[in-house]
């Protein structure tokens, strides 16, 4: 079964950049889908970005395809999530998933707890 804990959340000056992490345990997590999401205060938690097995595609919401990155490391059962240009309104609580299939479907099963990240303006 596996387990996922994201790490590198944390307070950001506007304009400013950072690295979320979500590593994975259990077998086959190079089998899975990956992605992120994010929930704000007061809003329903939304779709970031997706990346497939072998992270040869990717998925972006559109709105922040230019300043966010997805990617994904096997050898670590690892991926990230490059976030750079941050502006106030990404503060968030991001959380990791994975899934069997990718968008559209992108059936999610797994949920990490989340990691904070606050950017100040």
């Amino acid at each position: 079964q596996v387990q996922l804990d994201e790490s590198g959340g944390g307070l950001v000056q506007a304009g400013g950049s950072l690295r979320l992490s979500c590593a994975a345990s259990g077998r086959t997590f190079n089998s899975y889908v990956m992605g992120w999401f994010r929930q704000a205060p007061g809003k329903e938690r939304e779709f970031v970005a997706a990346i497939n097995w072998n992270g040869d595609n990717t998925y972006y919401v559109d709105s922040l395809k230019g300043r966010f990155t997805i990617s994904r490391d096997n050898t670590k059962d690892t991926v990230y999530l490059q976030m750079n240009s941050l502006k106030p309104e990404d503060t968030a609580v991001y959380y990791c998933a994975a899934a069997i299939h990718p968008p559209p479907r992108f059936d999610v099963f797994r949920w990490g707890q989340g990691t904070q990240v606050t950017v100040s303006s």
